[in-house]
């Protein structure tokens, strides 16, 4: 009787096998032929974002909707892949796309556990639900997956899966691949990458958001171990290499620290040029631009102009914290209340924002980002100690609850605050435009906003240089007298309005070199030698410089800088003389690149002395930079001389009511502007001179761009003539064009070769004097 049961139980399972089989076979037969073609996989087309570079390749900013960078599988590093094998598929090279002993190690292990916790996917399981299948969780997908898996393994090698799976699947932080990860997460390369920091990597494929290092530190270390245990079990490292790695520090970088040199406002610069070329192809093609920027230069300008800008608001002390939210009493705080709410505030740069938990006189504790509070005493408490004040208004109190901004200098936190003002800066190459630095902005991520290219502001002083370029083409001298005295303007001359100019200080010198009028920055020298060439002749001629007539009305006030300019119109019509006299236009994008590295697109600049059209006689742009580099030794610009340097010149500008703050200024090699103001126009401070506000971010800058670079010596173009002349300051070696010195005049006007224009009448005589 048993043996009868026995076999009818034999023969039933039998059957059931035999139906499961034949609808397994009906399955596939069925589903097989409709899986989706493997074209996609065969003729990989991963969406890679736009990458800019600065000149010396360095990335400075990325565009897409996914990070990816692909690398070949035959260049990936051994222990990286042996890192992702012990963590996702170890016999990944011995099943054929589904591990069946992975499978029965995993039912083994829930049925113990009672639940799900490990699962069965082979990394070409993987592939074919990250390309063709959703995650959904039911046995229909998963046949799928199994079926799709078949099929890759029989039309693609293993090395070629794992190439797809290494550079498609999703890492966090919106990074595709291991390349990109390594990137962003560390800032480096897979060669450059420890074997804990693979080890982390390899991880992450399991819950990119459970294990992201920088969300979950705790959690993202517990599956480094685990990746590091598995990766030693298989004799991919050795004993010493495993605890060395178990012992490394977790350390990953913010990722507002994901480019390590910051040119945001250039990186923009460069979508928005790409877009208008390519449309939106920039954004999964690859393409690669390499931009005129060096990393050095870059990074100088930009802390520079961060540090200046820093400076100014500090010196108008402390206007009180950001906002402020409701806290309940006492020292400790719901850390989830305070970290949602830090979530959503900016980190720019190193400023940090953070909550004060408590406020005493001297001392105030503050939570930052991450559950790290900071004391805050002594003179990290200096600048905002006068809002410790309680008869303030609770709005500009430092209290509980209220937002501040943090700063960490050598290890002590300081109260500081972000700047209202805003800042410019622009450095190029005078010989062809080459642009080598570029700060649109306080910083990128608080104002997309670009001061270099978008700001229309009056250079006020700053253009005069110009003017008096113009005044020497039209037979003035550096030794020309000038008398800086009071002036009434007929309104007829201005446009119909009354004005009685003043120099900045209110004090004037009587009769005055023009050299010595341009380095003191006399305004009512400027206006006499406008009155003299007249306006209208100033107007066109400042189109040598790039400046378009229409900014520029012809009315004396032009002599002050009462038109309007970008920071990178100046650097361009300064750089014109830096280079003795070419005009060349300012340009960003040196070559473009696409995936394959190959050069598409290339920039060919005008050259000064080579294709560069000539604009200025080349004896007036040296006798400019004579006098401007007195400007620099004796004048509003004298603080320069710190840098201990003979090759310099330039030109302070400060508006009225000190709107804007301008130094223009350049050597042979690189030409510098900085501009300081507010976007919407008010006084900077009755103090705020260009000199005092401008001048200290372009001498920080250029110390450091000119480190090592060798003094240059101008040389003295055909045409000039020197002569001695006695100054205030003793003896001095004069320029003059040399057929300017035929007459006799005492202004150096006109002369038996001088053309007819340069006539001057007596009424300008009268004003002159």
């Amino acid at each position: 009787m048993k043996k009868r049961w026995l076999l009818l139980t034999v023969a039933l399972l039998s059957l059931i096998l035999i139906t499961m089989i034949g609808v397994l076979a009906i399955a596939i037969a069925v589903t097989y032929p409709k899986l989706p073609s493997l074209a996609v996989l065969t003729d990989y087309q991963p969406k890679i974002p736009l990458r800019v570079y600065t000149q010396d390749g360095v990335q400075i900013g990325e565009f897409g909707e996914e990070r990816r960078a692909f690398v070949a599988i035959g260049k990936v590093p051994v222990l990286m892949k042996q890192a992702i094998l012990a963590a996702e598929d170890e016999r990944f090279y011995q099943h054929g796309g589904v591990d069946y002993i992975g499978v029965g190690r995993a039912v083994l292990s829930n049925l113990v556990s009672g639940h799900a916790q490990s699962g069965a996917s082979t990394i070409t399981m993987q592939v074919a639900r990250n390309f063709f299948l959703s995650s959904e969780k039911t046995f229909t997908r998963k046949f799928n997956e199994a079926l799709l898996s078949f099929k890759i393994e029989h039309s693609l090698s293993k090395d070629q899966i794992l190439e797809l799976y290494f550079n498609q699947i999703y890492l966090g932080q919106r990074a595709y691949g291991f390349a990109s990860a390594a990137n962003i997460y560390y800032g480096k390369t897979l060669e450059q990458l420890s074997i804990a920091e693979m080890a982390m990597l390899a991880g992450l494929p399991k819950a990119p958001s459970s294990y992201n290092p920088v969300v979950n530190p705790p959690r993202a270390q517990q599956r480094q171990r685990y990746v590091l245990r598995r990766m030693r079990e298989l004799n991919f490292i050795n004993q010493v290499q495993y605890e060395a790695a178990v012992k490394e520090p977790l350390s990953v970088r913010r990722i507002s620290e994901s480019f390590p040199v910051q040119a945001g406002y250039v990186a923009e610069m460069v979508r928005q040029a790409m877009h208008d070329k390519y449309k939106d192809a920039i954004y999964t093609k690859g393409y690669r631009v390499y931009t005129t920027l060096t990393a050095a230069h870059q990074t100088a300008a930009h802390e520079a102009a961060k540090r200046g800008l820093l400076d100014y608001d500090r010196r108008h002390g402390y206007r009180g914290p950001e906002g402020y939210i409701e806290l309940p009493a006492g020292v400790i705080a719901p850390t989830e209340q305070l970290e949602d709410f830090l979530s959503t505030q900016k980190q720019l740069g190193d400023l940090s924002p953070g909550i004060v938990l408590a406020a005493e006189r001297n001392l105030v504790k503050v939570y930052l980002r991450g559950g790290k509070i900071a004391d805050v005493s002594g003179k990290g408490l200096q600048f905002a100690a006068r809002a410790l004040n309680t008869k303030l208004q609770p709005a500009q109190q430092l209290r509980r609850g209220s937002v501040v901004r943090m700063q960490l200098k050598g290890n002590d936190w300081q109260i500081v605050q972000l700047p209202e003002a805003e800042v410019a800066m622009i450095s190029l190459d005078p010989k062809d435009g080459a642009i080598r630095a570029l700060v649109g902005g306080f910083d990128f991520d608080k104002n997309h906003f670009n001061h270099v290219t978008q700001a229309w502001r009056q250079p006020g002083s700053s253009f005069k240089p110009f003017i008096y370029s113009a005044g020497i083409e039209r037979g003035f001298t550096p030794a020309s007298i000038i008398n800086d005295s009071p002036l009434e303007i007929d309104p007829s001359s201005i446009g119909g309005q009354r004005w009685e100019p003043k120099n900045f200080d209110g004090k004037y010198s009587g009769p005055m070199s023009m050299r010595d009028a341009l380095t003191k920055s006399k305004n009512l020298v400027s206006i006499r030698i406008l009155q003299a060439i007249s306006p209208e002749y100033a107007q066109s001629y400042i189109s040598k410089f790039g400046f378009e007539g229409r900014n520029h009305p012809p009315y004396l006030t032009m002599a002050l800088g009462a038109g309007s300019v970008t920071a990178l119109q100046m650097a361009e019509g300064y750089a014109v003389f830096a280079n003795s006299g070419y005009r060349v236009r300012s340009y960003f994008i040196d070559r473009i690149e696409n995936s394959q590295g190959q050069v598409i697109a290339r920039t060919a600049p005008e050259v000064a002395g080579i294709n560069a059209p000539r604009t200025l006689d080349a004896r007036n742009a040296f006798i400019m930079t004579s006098m401007m580099k007195d400007v620099t030794r004796f004048g509003t610009a004298a603080k320069a001389n710190v840098l201990n340097r003979t090759d310099l010149a330039g030109k302070t500008g400060t508006t009225n009511d000190t709107f804007d703050a301008w130094f223009a200024g350049y050597q042979q090699k690189l030409v510098s502007v900085v501009w300081i103001g507010f976007d919407q126009p008010k006084s900077l401070g009755g103090a705020e001179t260009g000199g005092h506000a401008a001048l200290p971010i372009w001498i920080d800058y250029m110390g450091k761009a000119l480190k090592g670079v060798p003094n240059y010596q101008y040389p003295i173009p055909e045409g000039v003539v020197t002569q001695t002349i006695e100054t205030g300051r003793g003896p001095r070696e004069e320029y003059f064009y040399a057929e300017f010195l035929e007459t006799n005049s005492e202004l150096g006007l006109g002369g038996s070769n001088a053309p007819a224009s340069q006539t001057i009448n007596d009424e300008v005589k009268d004003l002159l004097f």
